[in-house]
Order: structure tokens, then C-alpha cells, then sequence
């Protein structure tokens, strides 16, 4: 289970090379409106001792300490990522703390990535999609093409529509990278889900697909990972209509 500090890392990401860490939620705690099998923060149950949200102010005094400090020892950073313990947009300051990152990474590592890992639910929010604009990943999680079948992986916290999601996500205009986790179970990602899946990637044509399966300790037991091989299977027709798909095992 994740508990992250402020800003943490850098730690190597399978799909972001060395990535420093924001986590714009509570440092001994999770809040997430989704409660996914596959979570590595593990169940939003076990996550409820500490509620207290980073201002922005409390942001940008960690963050400026980390990029002086890796400045100083020439630790690379190839990316800054909004991920943690949880759903970054549900910061009520995530679109002035993420207008800080950018600043600041521009003074310390001009040359690295802004990222954010999200499952979309907030991108209908015009200030969250002006920022999401801002950063150079705008990495948008859609794991199941239904609302049933999120019900299954994703188990969302309240309303949740995946074709709310698709029509927010289309004001991007495909200036945004897809995110999605492949699970081998009798009820994931087979058949009519795949089929269902691309039909969704071909109405959004985001410039980039990522592709990945579990990597750590799942939450729900007895869950099992796709290897590279069998993923690219699925996602071939996408592959051979010219679509840049990034597959991690």
C-alpha cells in the first residue's frame, strides 16, 4: 500500500522514465472516487485516517525544495507526475498548483515532462480541463467501455457515466494520452469488451494509447496480468489503423 509524501521520488516509471511525484492528497491517507481491484494504494476503507489535502502553497514550497535538491545533484528528471495516493483532480487547488509546477519546472528542469495520471471523472470542470490543457501528458484513465463494466473493475464513488467521460475527454481534441489496464479474468478485457474499448479509442483519436497490465500487489486477490504478447493481439486492429499504442507489462 502507497502512502507518498508531498513530493516524492524521483522513482523509474515503466511509462515515464525518472518521475518525480506529487501527490495532491493526504500523505497518511487516500481519497479517490473510484475504488479499483487493482489499486496499488489498496481500498479506499483503508485509507481514511488522514483527510488533509496539500494547499497549493504547501505544493510549491515541497516541490521547489525537491527540483533545488536534484538540481544540486544532478539527479535526472524526466518527468513531474501528478499521481499519489488517489484522484489528483479532486484537489480544490489542483489548477493553481498545477500552473506552479509548470513555472517552476520551467526555472529548474525546463527540459522534463508535466504529467497527470487521472481517471477523468473531473475533466467536465472547466478549470481542471484548462489545466489538464497546460501539462504535456494529460494521461486519462478509461478501463472499462461501459458503465457495468466499470462497476466491475473500477467501482466508482457515487455517479459515474463513461460516456460523460468520452464527450469531456473529446474537448481535448485528441491532444491527450488514453490510459488503460488490461486484467485476465473470464469477465475483463475479451471479446465484445475489447471491441467495445476501440470503438470508444476511435471516437476520441487521442495521440497516444497506454497499454499495461498489473505490476504490483492488487487490493482484490487472485487478479493476473496480460503479457506485451497477448496485449498487442487485442489492441492489433488499433496498431494497424496507425494508432500509437505504448504496451507495458
Amino acid at each position: 500500500m502507497m502512502r507518498e509524501k508531498t513530493v516524492f521520488g524521483p522513482i523509474f516509471s515503466r511509462r515515464l522514465g525518472s518521475s518525480l511525484g506529487i501527490n495532491l492528497l493526504p500523505q497518511e491517507g487516500k481519497v479517490c472516487n473510484f475504488d479499483c481491484i487493482y489499486c496499488e494504494c489498496g481500498w479506499n476503507k483503508d485509507g481514511l485516517g488522514d483527510r488533509r489535502l496539500p494547499t497549493a502553497a504547501d505544493v510549491r514550497e515541497a516541490l521547489e525544495a525537491k527540483l533545488k535538491e536534484c538540481s544540486a545533484s544532478g539527479t535526472p528528471i524526466d518527468s513531474i507526475t501528478f499521481s499519489g495516493d488517489g484522484e489528483p483532480t479532486l484537489n480544490p487547488d489542483f489548477a493553481q498548483i498545477v500552473s506552479d509546477t509548470v513555472s517552476l519546472r520551467d526555472r529548474y528542469f525546463p527540459a522534463a515532462k508535466v504529467s497527470v495520471l487521472s481517471n477523468a471523472t473531473m475533466a467536465f470542470k472547466a478549470d481542471v480541463l484548462e489545466a489538464l490543457r497546460l501539462v504535456d501528458n494529460p494521461i486519462m484513465k478509461i478501463d472499462a467501455p461501459s458503465d457495468d463494466k466499470a462497476a466491475l473493475i473500477n467501482r466508482p464513488v457515487g455517479k459515474y457515466s463513461v460516456e460523460e467521460v468520452v464527450r469531456s475527454l473529446e474537448r481535448f481534441e485528441g491532444n491527450f494520452v488514453l490510459q488503460t489496464m488490461f486484467l485476465k479474468a473470464p469477465s475483463f478485457c475479451t471479446g465484445e469488451w475489447v471491441n467495445e474499448w476501440m470503438s470508444i479509442v476511435r471516437r476520441l483519436r487521442p495521440r497516444e494509447v497506454m497499454v499495461y497490465t498489473i505490476d504490483r500487489e492488487t487490493p482484490m486477490k487472485g487478479l493476473s496480468k496480460y503479457t506485451v504478447e497477448e496485449m498487442r493481439s487485442l489492441v492489433q486492429p488499433l496498431i494497424d489503423e496507425g494508432y500509437k499504442i505504448q504496451i507495458k507489462g
